[in-house]
Protein backbone atom coordinates (compact mmCIF):
# COMPACT_ATOMS: atom_id res chain seq x y z
CA UNK A 1 0.00 0.00 0.00
CA UNK A 2 1.26 3.50 -0.87
CA UNK A 3 0.15 6.50 0.43
CA UNK A 4 -0.54 10.18 -2.05
CA UNK A 5 1.38 12.74 -0.29
CA UNK A 6 2.19 16.75 -1.45
CA UNK A 7 5.91 17.20 -2.40
CA UNK A 8 7.77 20.55 -3.08
CA UNK A 9 10.58 21.17 -5.42
CA UNK A 10 13.90 19.54 -4.93
CA UNK A 11 15.57 23.09 -5.56
CA UNK A 12 13.45 25.24 -3.21
CA UNK A 13 15.05 24.05 0.24
CA UNK A 14 18.62 24.17 0.99
CA UNK A 15 19.82 21.44 3.42
CA UNK A 16 20.33 23.01 7.54
CA UNK A 17 23.40 20.24 8.77
CA UNK A 18 26.84 20.37 9.79
CA UNK A 19 29.38 17.68 9.23
CA UNK A 20 30.18 15.51 11.98
CA UNK A 21 33.58 14.27 13.25
CA UNK A 22 34.42 10.78 12.62
CA UNK A 23 32.02 9.95 10.17
CA UNK A 24 33.17 7.00 7.55
CA UNK A 25 35.05 8.87 4.31
CA UNK A 26 32.87 6.34 2.04
CA UNK A 27 28.85 7.60 1.89
CA UNK A 28 26.50 4.33 1.85
CA UNK A 29 24.36 4.23 -1.54
CA UNK A 30 22.13 7.08 -2.12
CA UNK A 31 18.59 6.12 -1.34
CA UNK A 32 17.28 9.54 -2.49
CA UNK A 33 17.25 8.70 -6.12
CA UNK A 34 14.12 6.63 -6.77
CA UNK A 35 14.31 5.51 -10.63
CA UNK A 36 11.08 3.62 -11.10
CA UNK A 37 7.95 5.10 -13.16
CA UNK A 38 5.51 5.24 -10.03
CA UNK A 39 8.07 7.02 -7.84
CA UNK A 40 9.81 9.54 -9.97
CA UNK A 41 7.47 12.30 -9.89
CA UNK A 42 7.99 12.22 -6.35
CA UNK A 43 11.51 11.77 -6.04
CA UNK A 44 11.57 14.82 -8.79
CA UNK A 45 9.51 17.16 -5.90
CA UNK A 46 11.10 15.73 -3.10
CA UNK A 47 13.09 17.77 0.05
CA UNK A 48 16.75 16.89 -0.51
CA UNK A 49 17.47 14.52 2.77
CA UNK A 50 20.45 15.03 5.01
CA UNK A 51 22.43 12.01 6.63
CA UNK A 52 21.71 12.03 10.21
CA UNK A 53 25.31 11.04 10.97
CA UNK A 54 26.59 14.19 8.79
CA UNK A 55 25.04 16.63 11.56
CA UNK A 56 26.80 17.72 14.53
CA UNK A 57 25.01 17.84 17.60
CA UNK A 58 24.89 19.71 21.58
CA UNK A 59 23.41 19.42 24.19
CA UNK A 60 19.63 18.03 24.57
CA UNK A 61 16.60 20.13 25.84
CA UNK A 62 15.52 18.44 29.22
CA UNK A 63 12.12 18.38 29.23
CA UNK A 64 9.14 17.12 31.10
CA UNK A 65 9.94 13.11 31.05
CA UNK A 66 13.50 14.08 30.95
CA UNK A 67 16.28 14.28 27.66
CA UNK A 68 14.25 11.41 25.91
CA UNK A 69 10.46 11.15 25.41
CA UNK A 70 9.48 7.01 24.80
CA UNK A 71 6.56 6.38 23.31
CA UNK A 72 4.58 3.68 21.69
CA UNK A 73 2.77 4.23 18.70
CA UNK A 74 -0.69 2.68 18.88
CA UNK A 75 -4.42 2.45 17.56
CA UNK A 76 -7.42 0.26 18.57
CA UNK A 77 -5.55 -3.12 17.71
CA UNK A 78 -2.41 -2.35 19.55
CA UNK A 79 0.84 -1.23 19.55
CA UNK A 80 2.37 -1.49 15.79
CA UNK A 81 5.84 0.77 16.82
CA UNK A 82 7.95 2.24 19.48
CA UNK A 83 9.45 5.46 19.46
CA UNK A 84 12.26 7.68 21.35
CA UNK A 85 12.22 11.27 20.65
CA UNK A 86 14.44 13.89 21.97
CA UNK A 87 15.41 17.93 20.63
CA UNK A 88 19.01 19.09 20.41
CA UNK A 89 20.84 21.97 20.02
CA UNK A 90 23.54 22.46 17.68
CA UNK A 91 26.67 21.23 18.18
CA UNK A 92 28.76 23.70 20.71
CA UNK A 93 26.34 24.09 23.33
CA UNK A 94 26.74 22.58 26.47
CA UNK A 95 23.39 23.46 27.77
CA UNK A 96 20.15 23.42 25.44
CA UNK A 97 17.80 25.54 27.79
CA UNK A 98 14.94 27.12 25.15
CA UNK A 99 14.68 29.97 27.88
CA UNK A 100 18.64 31.02 27.97
CA UNK A 101 19.67 29.93 24.21
CA UNK A 102 20.04 32.94 21.57
CA UNK A 103 17.42 34.10 19.50
CA UNK A 104 17.51 32.26 16.05
CA UNK A 105 18.86 28.57 17.75
CA UNK A 106 18.15 25.49 15.31
CA UNK A 107 16.21 22.86 17.21
CA UNK A 108 16.85 19.45 16.02
CA UNK A 109 14.04 17.26 16.45
CA UNK A 110 15.15 13.61 16.45
CA UNK A 111 12.73 10.28 16.47
CA UNK A 112 14.00 6.42 16.41
CA UNK A 113 11.10 4.75 15.39
CA UNK A 114 10.71 0.93 16.18
CA UNK A 115 8.62 -1.20 13.91
CA UNK A 116 6.98 -3.85 16.01
CA UNK A 117 8.06 -2.93 19.68
CA UNK A 118 5.68 -0.87 22.12
CA UNK A 119 8.63 0.57 24.46
CA UNK A 120 6.64 -1.20 27.59
CA UNK A 121 9.35 -2.73 30.20
CA UNK A 122 7.20 -5.24 30.68
CA UNK A 123 6.93 -6.88 27.25
CA UNK A 124 10.41 -5.47 25.98
CA UNK A 125 11.43 -2.99 23.46
CA UNK A 126 14.29 -2.50 20.80
CA UNK A 127 15.51 -6.40 21.02
CA UNK A 128 12.95 -7.26 23.22
CA UNK A 129 9.83 -8.81 22.74
CA UNK A 130 7.62 -7.72 20.41
CA UNK A 131 4.08 -6.56 20.94
CA UNK A 132 2.95 -6.96 16.92
CA UNK A 133 4.44 -8.60 13.91
CA UNK A 134 5.13 -5.53 11.67
CA UNK A 135 5.88 -7.51 8.16
CA UNK A 136 5.64 -3.76 6.26
CA UNK A 137 6.04 -0.32 7.68
CA UNK A 138 5.94 2.77 4.74
CA UNK A 139 5.47 5.81 6.29
CA UNK A 140 6.81 8.39 8.99
CA UNK A 141 4.98 11.53 9.58
CA UNK A 142 4.51 14.55 11.24
CA UNK A 143 0.13 14.64 11.85
CA UNK A 144 0.56 18.86 13.10
CA UNK A 145 2.43 21.15 11.56
CA UNK A 146 6.18 21.62 11.91
CA UNK A 147 6.43 25.18 13.07
CA UNK A 148 9.37 27.20 12.31
CA UNK A 149 10.65 24.13 10.24
CA UNK A 150 13.97 25.20 8.32
CA UNK A 151 14.08 22.73 5.78
CA UNK A 152 16.37 20.72 7.34
CA UNK A 153 15.36 17.47 7.18
CA UNK A 154 16.75 13.72 6.91
CA UNK A 155 17.24 10.37 8.37
CA UNK A 156 19.93 7.99 9.05
CA UNK A 157 20.95 6.40 5.56
CA UNK A 158 22.85 3.75 6.67
CA UNK A 159 20.00 2.53 8.99
CA UNK A 160 17.33 2.51 5.99
CA UNK A 161 20.33 0.99 3.89
CA UNK A 162 20.12 -1.92 6.42
CA UNK A 163 16.64 -2.03 6.61
CA UNK A 164 15.81 -1.87 3.06
CA UNK A 165 18.65 -2.83 1.20
CA UNK A 166 20.36 -0.30 -2.08
CA UNK A 167 17.41 -0.04 -3.66
CA UNK A 168 15.05 1.00 -1.43
CA UNK A 169 14.12 4.87 -0.94
CA UNK A 170 13.41 7.11 1.20
CA UNK A 171 11.41 10.39 -0.05
CA UNK A 172 10.74 12.45 2.50
CA UNK A 173 7.71 15.53 1.49
CA UNK A 174 5.85 18.59 2.80
CA UNK A 175 2.41 17.78 3.61
CA UNK A 176 0.66 20.89 3.96
CA UNK A 177 2.29 22.32 6.70
CA UNK A 178 3.77 19.13 8.04
CA UNK A 179 6.38 16.53 7.36
CA UNK A 180 6.39 12.87 6.13
CA UNK A 181 8.87 10.43 5.49
CA UNK A 182 7.76 7.85 2.78
CA UNK A 183 9.73 4.26 2.37
CA UNK A 184 9.81 2.19 -0.37
CA UNK A 185 10.79 -0.96 -0.29
CA UNK A 186 13.68 -2.39 -2.15
CA UNK A 187 14.18 -5.64 -4.31
CA UNK A 188 12.80 -8.82 -3.35
CA UNK A 189 10.00 -6.59 -1.18
CA UNK A 190 12.91 -6.32 1.06
CA UNK A 191 10.63 -4.06 3.69
CA UNK A 192 11.14 -1.84 6.53
CA UNK A 193 9.61 -4.16 9.12
CA UNK A 194 10.15 -6.13 12.57
CA UNK A 195 12.87 -4.13 15.01
CA UNK A 196 14.65 -2.56 12.30
CA UNK A 197 15.06 1.32 13.76
CA UNK A 198 15.53 4.33 11.56
CA UNK A 199 16.36 7.42 12.70
CA UNK A 200 14.53 10.66 11.36
CA UNK A 201 15.00 14.35 11.57
CA UNK A 202 13.65 17.61 11.05
CA UNK A 203 15.05 21.39 12.09
CA UNK A 204 12.96 23.57 13.57
CA UNK A 205 13.72 27.23 15.23
CA UNK A 206 10.98 26.86 17.99
CA UNK A 207 11.85 24.98 20.88
CA UNK A 208 9.63 21.84 22.31
CA UNK A 209 6.56 22.74 24.14
CA UNK A 210 6.39 19.62 25.53
CA UNK A 211 5.14 15.98 24.21
CA UNK A 212 2.02 15.92 21.76
CA UNK A 213 0.63 13.28 20.09
CA UNK A 214 1.87 14.87 16.91
CA UNK A 215 3.38 11.58 15.14
CA UNK A 216 2.02 8.85 13.12
CA UNK A 217 3.63 5.66 10.85
CA UNK A 218 1.73 3.44 8.39
CA UNK A 219 2.63 -0.23 9.57
CA UNK A 220 0.59 -3.57 7.96
CA UNK A 221 -1.34 -0.92 6.29
CA UNK A 222 -3.19 0.95 9.17
CA UNK A 223 -2.04 3.69 11.41
CA UNK A 224 -0.91 4.22 14.70
CA UNK A 225 -0.26 7.20 16.27
CA UNK A 226 2.38 8.16 18.93
CA UNK A 227 3.58 11.24 21.32
CA UNK A 228 6.53 13.20 20.99
CA UNK A 229 8.32 16.59 21.34
CA UNK A 230 6.30 18.97 19.35
CA UNK A 231 7.05 22.65 19.09
CA UNK A 232 4.69 25.20 20.37
CA UNK A 233 2.93 28.06 18.36
CA UNK A 234 5.11 30.61 16.80
CA UNK A 235 3.42 32.70 14.43
CA UNK A 236 6.85 34.88 13.84
CA UNK A 237 8.29 31.44 12.89
CA UNK A 238 7.36 30.67 9.95
CA UNK A 239 7.11 27.19 8.26
CA UNK A 240 9.36 26.36 5.19
CA UNK A 241 6.61 24.09 3.76
CA UNK A 242 3.23 26.39 3.24
CA UNK A 243 6.01 28.75 1.28
CA UNK A 244 6.67 26.24 -0.85
CA UNK A 245 4.42 24.86 -4.04
CA UNK A 246 2.23 21.77 -2.78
Amino acid sequence: MRHTFSTVPLACLALVAACGDGQPDVAPPDLDEVESDGELEAAREALPAGDFLDLALGAKVIGPEGEDVTTRMTNEAGAFADMTSYVACPAGFTSCDPATVPEGTVFTYVHVVYPGEDNDPDTGSGTGNDSSDVESADLFRLTRPAHGFTGGVGYAKPEALAAIGETGKVVISCEGEALAWTVYAGDGGDQWEQAEPITFYWQSTVPPAGPAEAYEIFANDVAAQGSGPYPGVDAAAGNACPSLPN
